[in-house]
């Protein structure tokens, strides 16, 4: 049996998360803060959330610090995966990417795609409908409109302007979907729009020493293990403009023998799609949860191996 360490993307974001965690994550947030020379604190306002930068900074920082609150007591667990944003914290617990490095490659990473689409574009949330529907849909529209997410067999992210998403959120209802939700993201992620941005932050890459994972990194976008780290530099530099298939790392994971799923703050969205995969095994969020509980999981997890 084995575990897994699961990070959130864009989405997951809650007004006054980083104020949340555990005091212990303390010097987590002092080092973030000298990094970027900034409080960290100061980035999870209802008003400091409006920008994509601080969201997917405050992501990272909630991420890394609670993982690391982990680590300090408990096993380590056998792979770690994140969703968009969330593989820059996989990597840093991986041992792939300095936590410094992963801060000011996120900074450039949001600015980049803010700065791309400041405004009419953004992602939706498609319920109830098969891929091959929905990209049949997709096929159909005039506008500039793509597959963005695989989060379930029957739950996809679509990316694109917002007069193109609004039509085809109008024509899966008019098919059965159970819901057609815009999201709130700003940028249309995890698709070609996003290709210029992305070679823009591959390039600040270029500069930054990646190590061979030490945990077994699981690609979001591949579902793939990556242990190569020019491979990882590729996965982590591209997948804004590639598409997030969730539910094949998911089930990637569960055929690799993972039965113990913790996902990291914020939030338990993660959670609620592995419940969907891990028919066996147990699901469990972070926040919310007791840290002597997560401890007492990952041992035993680890003395089902021995």
């Amino acid at each position: 049996m084995s575990s897994l360490f699961a990070f959130p993307g864009q989405g997951a974001q809650q007004v006054g998360m980083l104020h949340q965690l555990p005091p212990e994550v303390a010097a987590s947030l002092v080092e973030a803060s000298d990094v970027l020379g900034e409080d960290v604190l100061a980035l999870d306002s209802e008003e400091a959330l409006q920008s994509t930068r601080a969201v997917q900074l405050c992501l990272l920082v909630a991420g890394v610090s609670c993982a690391r609150l982990l680590l300090q007591r408990s096993p380590a667990p056998d792979y770690v995966a994140g969703l968009s944003i969330g593989a820059y914290a996989a990597a840093v617990i991986a041992g792939s990417l300095d936590f410094a490095d992963a801060l000011r490659l996120v900074t450039l990473r949001g600015e980049l795609m803010q700065r791309a689409y400041p405004q009419g574009f953004g992602m939706t949330a498609i319920l109830g409908l098969d891929q091959a529907t929905v990209e049949r849909l997709l096929a159909e529209s005039e506008g500039p409109v793509y597959l963005a997410n695989i989060n379930a067999e029957n739950q996809l992210v679509i990316a694109g302007s917002e007069t193109a998403m609004a039509a085809v959120a109008e024509r899966a209802r008019g098919l059965g979907a159970g819901a057609a939700k815009r999201l709130t993201m700003s940028v249309p992620s995890h698709c070609e729009l996003l290709n210029e941005p992305a070679r823009e932050l591959a390039a600040a890459f270029a500069g930054v020493e990646l190590r061979r994972p030490a945990i077994r990194y699981l690609s979001g976008t591949t579902a793939r293990p990556v242990f190569d780290p020019e491979r990882l530099r590729d996965d982590l530099a591209f997948n804004m403009c590639r598409v997030i298939d969730w539910h094949g790392t998911l089930r990637t994971a569960y055929e690799r023998g993972v039965r113990l799923h913790i996902e990291l703050p914020p939030g338990a969205v993660l959670s609620g799609l592995a419940r969907r995969v891990f028919d066996q095994g147990t699901v469990i969020a972070f926040q919310g949860a007791r840290l002597d509980t997560l401890d007492a999981l990952l041992r035993e997890e680890v003395s089902r191996t021995r």
